[in-house]
């Protein structure tokens, strides 16, 4: 098969579209002949050498496919072969097979397209472990989504307000902003413009979040915590304003706040299943319904990887991009 390789760490360059060995479904796995995968920022780490993929897993970057079965691995039971699937993955996206864990595979969600159904597996697992499975966001609560414009923060705004929740969120740009409106989020917040932990205090009487989503890490430690409402949960996803920061245990203390830190790519098998098996019972109905949906800036060619990991770290899009495959279902 094909697949997209990385020779030597680098810029989007780095990326080779090369023959490689055929995957084979081990015990308990699928084997799926993959339509599209999206591009996430932990490829763009990949790619640059600084995130490396489980011990076990495909060297090839992307973290979620569609696709339909191909062949099924010992042991596994509720799913045949030409299905039609998503799935949650710890590598191997960009290529033209896969093999992963029965348990990671997803339906192609009522009302998607096969090749839309690769934006799915990630954010929807990623939202739905650290929103509600860790911080617990409850009806009439306020949840801080910090890049609601980014495929996380689409996803976060349409679940929170399927629960009942008041969500404000934090973009740059009035195109962003206004995006994330359209999908519900009742607080925009330009951060280029506006201090967020004033906007929150005001838009809450002075209260502040009940849940904040976070993608930035240390550079916005400090005024997440600030930000936080008495009791309120900071859920800390990605890194993208750096590792190392100040904390003031005073302020956290008084807030009698909580902060978690969480991946989703190295759990082990049987947290993901937990957590998949946990968003096809909530967020798959929901999606079902028209309530929830994906939302796709553009497709590229899997070949032309390169070019879609350009357009992530210009970070001009609004949603998933995704990469698809010739003759697979792409459209």
């Amino acid at each position: 098969m094909y697949a997209i390789t990385i020779p030597e760490p680098g810029g989007p360059e780095a990326l080779q579209w090369a023959e490689v060995p055929d995957p084979v479904p081990g015990e308990g796995e699928v084997l799926i002949e993959v339509a599209a995968s999206a591009v996430n920022r932990a490829d763009l780490l990949q790619r640059q050498g600084f995130y490396d993929p489980p011990p076990g897993s495909s060297p090839y970057p992307g973290l979620e496919c569609s696709g339909r079965i191909a062949a099924l691995g010992p042991g596994v039971a509720g799913w045949s072969v030409g299905d039609e699937v998503c799935a949650l993955l710890a590598g191997g996206g960009y290529a033209e097979r896969v093999a992963v864990p029965a348990g990671q595979v997803l339906p192609v969600p009522d009302g998607v397209d096969l090749v839309t159904a690769a934006a799915l597996p990630e954010v929807t697992s990623t939202v739905w472990s650290n929103v509600f499975m860790v911080a617990h966001l409850r009806p009439g609560e306020t949840l801080l989504a910090h890049g609601g414009a980014s495929g996380i923060g689409t996803m976060a705004i349409q679940l929170a307000k399927a629960v009942g929740a008041k969500v404000a969120v934090t973009a740059g740009g009035k195109e962003k902003l206004a995006y994330c409106g359209e999908l519900g989020a009742d607080v925009l917040i330009d951060y280029r413009e506006q201090d967020f932990v004033e906007e929150v205090r005001a838009a809450t009487d002075g209260a502040g979040a009940d849940v904040i989503l976070d993608i930035m890490g240390a550079k916005y430690l400090d005024r997440n915590v600030r930000a936080l409402a008495v009791n309120g949960r900071l859920a800390i996803i990605g890194m993208q304003g750096g590792v190392k920061a100040e904390l003031n245990i005073a302020a956290l203390l008084g807030k009698r706040g909580a902060i978690t830190a969480t991946s989703l790519r190295g759990r082990p098998v049987a947290e993901k299943t937990a957590i998949v098996a946990a968003v096809r019972e909530h967020v798959w109905p929901l999606i079902g319904a028209g309530q929830v949906r994906p939302v796709v800036d553009r497709t590229l060619p899997m070949r032309d990887a390169a070019a879609a990991h350009r357009v992530l770290e210009e970070s001009g899009h609004i949603g998933k991009v995704l990469l698809t495959r010739e003759g697979a279902g792409a459209v």
